[in-house]
């Protein structure tokens, strides 16, 4: 909880209306031992100088978000226009492995008035409704943009393809990824 409050109030001790970008949930090397979103301990202390009493381990999300919030022009200009949530703030481990919210329908069906619920309390902050970015591509974008269908969040969704995915399958298209993401960030 103290590592979540000094990032929270160095990046949005303000009043200032930001986009919302969405991820799916927490992953177990990133925000599961950080608690901030896309942010693995190395990012942690590497991008966002924030102390903390975690083993200084990354992930291959977080090294991708840092990359394109540094071609965005680093974390201060970054989280001064963008907070980045998941559309299920909690991380799910099955055999050892992440699963998301989506890859057990019982678990989504028994889950979704609570996302309904953590999505509605992110948008009580100062959060600008026109247009919002959803990380992981098809199955997070279709189940959110049934969820804005219904409660009208938001005016416009755009989806982009997960980090992992990314770092994992695409990197060799690093840079152009990173551009993907920059255009939707600038709503081109």
């Amino acid at each position: 909880m103290k590592v979540v409050k000094a990032f929270l109030q160095k990046y949005f001790n303000d009043t200032q209306q930001r986009k919302l970008i969405l991820g799916i949930n927490p992953g177990r090397f990133g925000a599961g031992i950080t608690g901030v979103n896309f942010t693995a301990a190395k990012q942690l202390t590497d991008e966002c100088g924030i102390e903390h009493p975690f083993k200084n381990g990354s992930e291959l999300s977080a090294e991708f978000i840092y990359a394109m919030i540094n071609a965005y022009g680093g974390p201060e200009k970054f989280y001064s226009n963008f907070f980045i949530g998941s559309v299920c703030p909690l991380g799910f481990v099955k055999g050892g492995k992440n699963i998301n919210y989506y890859d057990d329908k019982e678990l989504q069906s028994a889950i979704t008035p609570f996302i309904v619920d953590s999505i509605e309390k992110q948008l009580s902050f100062s959060v600008d409704r026109t247009h919002c970015l959803c990380i992981g591509g098809e199955k997070n974008y279709k189940y959110l943009s049934g969820r804005n269908e219904k409660y009208k969040w938001f005016n416009k969704i755009t989806p982009l393809p997960h980090p992992r995915f990314i770092m994992q399958y695409r990197r060799k298209q690093l840079n152009d990824f990173i551009q993907i993401y920059l255009d939707a960030l600038r709503n081109k």
